[in-house]
């Protein structure tokens, strides 16, 4: 569905979600409002157990919640059938997780290109796209390597390129950083930062570091499954930041 500019990519109303276990039920969202626009990069941060990941995941379609509505790309969720979903996810979401997920006895090159294989898309036109993507996340002369010849950084950007390859309306993020160094870490921030102001991808990035959370435009907390508060984030600048 065609989404106007001025609209946000993500509108989230009352949203609840809650769990069961044998006899228990467990409260996880209550009552959740969230708008994310296009091109805005937002963090989102909170004490483990509060829902992040469980907000994320209802926002890239992983999910169904309790009730409230879920608008993306101009799509309410909720009214997609199961196979609707997974064809709308792989057209509008690209997924970027902590431990990379990437498929070990598959190259660079035809990691990034699985995503590509559910489309229309012939060998040559495939192609281009990865090379192209490989070359944004500076991987280019890494194709033909096998993630066990990449070290940790590495194979997040490959993640990354896998991600956007499709070039999706929402980027989602869970702890990108959370397994790497340092310096693996600013490197891929500064990739994620890119991607927004160069190519004004819509960013969501559930985090634990505050450092990483900066580097956002825009940072909200979860606490115990409410958000508590939203803030515009001081920008930082690339030499000064440290994850």
């Amino acid at each position: 569905m065609n989404q106007s500019s001025d609209q946000p990519v993500v509108v989230v109303r009352d949203l609840y979600k809650e769990f069961h276990r044998d006899e228990l039920t467990i409260p996880v969202l209550l009552g959740t409002n969230l708008d994310v626009h296009p091109g805005e990069y937002l963090a989102l941060m909170g004490p483990s157990g509060s829902g992040k990941t469980t907000l994320l995941n209802l926002i890239a379609g992983l999910d169904r919640p309790t009730s409230g509505t879920i608008l993306v790309a101009g799509e309410d969720l909720g009214q997609l059938s199961e196979s609707a979903l997974a064809r709308w996810r792989s057209r509008n979401i690209g997924f970027i997780f902590q431990l990379y997920n990437l498929i070990p006895v598959l190259t660079a090159f035809e990691n990034v290109e699985l995503p590509l294989l559910l489309t229309h898309l012939n060998k040559r036109e495939r192609a281009e796209h990865v090379r192209t993507v490989l070359e944004v996340v500076g991987l280019a002369d890494r194709m033909d390597h096998y993630p066990r010849q990449l070290s940790g950084g590495q194979e997040q950007r490959v993640a990354i390129a896998r991600a956007i390859v499709n070039d999706p309306t929402l980027l989602v993020a869970d702890e990108p950083t959370g397994d790497l160094d340092a310096k693996s870490a600013r490197e891929i921030l500064d990739l994620l930062c890119r991607l927004n102001k160069e190519f004004g991808k819509a960013i969501i990035m559930v985090t634990h570091d505050p450092h990483a959370a900066e580097r956002a435009g825009t940072l909200v907390h979860l606490e115990k499954g409410v958000l508590v508060d939203g803030q515009a984030a001081q920008p930082t600048s690339t030499a000064g930041a440290t994850a």
